[in-house]
């Protein structure tokens, strides 16, 4: 996958490691990266945080974050990203936490996907893309290449 190479490459030529935080698609972030040789040398590791047990303590997402605001939601997304960062020895992380589907509801739209990328000594960022009902695997597959591309925008 060239986008992957790409984050790859910048983040060597940026002395960066990274870490990936996922719910919804399951570690593909990770999978993609490390499906390419030599990329242990920038890619420290991946947390597939599924449940929200999972996110609080593997990441230290909050109860209340997961509480007031509900899983897929953009408090959760930097909880995740920060604390992929806190919990590894990578100065970025991107988070993504999301409704693959099939389902979803009026307030949590299937294709909803939240991201956060964390980097040591920036502000976090974090956005939701609107994917829609395109399918599990198709809003999976859309969330891992938005995540690469969101790494490669932080590394630039």
């Amino acid at each position: 996958m060239r986008l992957a190479e790409e984050v790859l490459d910048k983040a060597r030529e940026k002395g960066v490691m990274i870490a990936t935080a996922e719910s919804c698609t399951g570690g593909m972030v990770a999978v993609a990266l490390t499906d390419i040789p030599g990329s242990s040398d920038v890619v420290e590791r991946g947390f597939v945080t599924y449940s929200n047990q999972a996110k609080i303590d593997m990441l230290g997402v909050t109860i209340q974050a997961l509480d007031t605001h509900g899983a897929v939601s953009e408090p959760v997304a930097v909880e995740m990203a920060q604390g992929a960062v806190a919990q590894s020895g990578a100065n970025l992380a991107v988070s993504i936490t999301g409704i693959a589907g099939p389902g979803g509801s009026e307030h949590k739209p299937e294709g909803r996907v939240c991201f956060g990328v964390a980097r040591a000594g920036r502000e976090t960022q974090v956005e939701t893309v609107e994917f829609g009902p395109l399918g599990r695997a198709q809003v999976r597959e859309a969330a891992r290449d938005h995540a690469l591309r969101l790494i490669l925008t932080s590394l630039s």
